[in-house]
């Protein structure tokens, strides 16, 4: 990959919004990661791997999940524990509505029931709908709409009672 091209994904993703994009091609990671507030980016990390094969597929292995944990512990220490978590069974694109002309599956403050569809994530064209599997009331959306997100994300609060 090409300084020309990493500077264009890096002009690309601050112009989407997105929080953190990861993308590894052959042997280069490179990781991107935005300000919430405005479209620079704060961080970029360029990593060569070793030429071996099979020790950065343990290392890719051993690290992955534990960056989507590092990032779910904030949200459980921020918010109050009463709150129910709903987090991302797969990876692909989130959507709060069934189509841009209908209006969003839940709001913040929405009551929901076991078996609601919460949103839609895409996943390979195909597009999944995400159901609550508890019964309550929406505190919290944690995922922008049209984001990309990463299997077990969380994607809303719930208080249960």
């Amino acid at each position: 990959m090409e300084l020309k091209e990493i500077q264009n994904l890096i002009k690309f993703v601050a112009a989407t919004g997105v929080a953190e994009v990861k993308l590894e091609i052959d042997n280069v990671k490179i990781t991107i990661k935005t300000t919430l507030e405005g479209s620079t980016p704060e961080i970029t990390y360029l990593q060569q791997a070793p030429m071996q094969q099979s020790l950065p597929q343990a290392a890719a292995t051993t690290l992955a999940p534990a960056a989507p944990q590092a990032a779910a512990a904030p949200v459980a220490v921020d918010e109050s524990s009463k709150y129910i978590t709903i987090k991302s069974p797969i990876i692909g694109t989130f959507y709060r509505k069934p189509s841009p002309d209908k209006p969003m599956f839940v709001e913040v403050g929405s009551s929901i029931g076991k078996g609601d569809v919460l949103c839609v994530i895409e996943a390979m064209k195909l597009f999944n709908e995400i159901e609550s599997e508890v019964s309550g009331k929406i505190v919290k959306v944690l995922v922008d709409d049209m984001s990309p997100v990463e299997y077990d994300q969380p994607l809303f609060l719930v208080d249960p009672s």
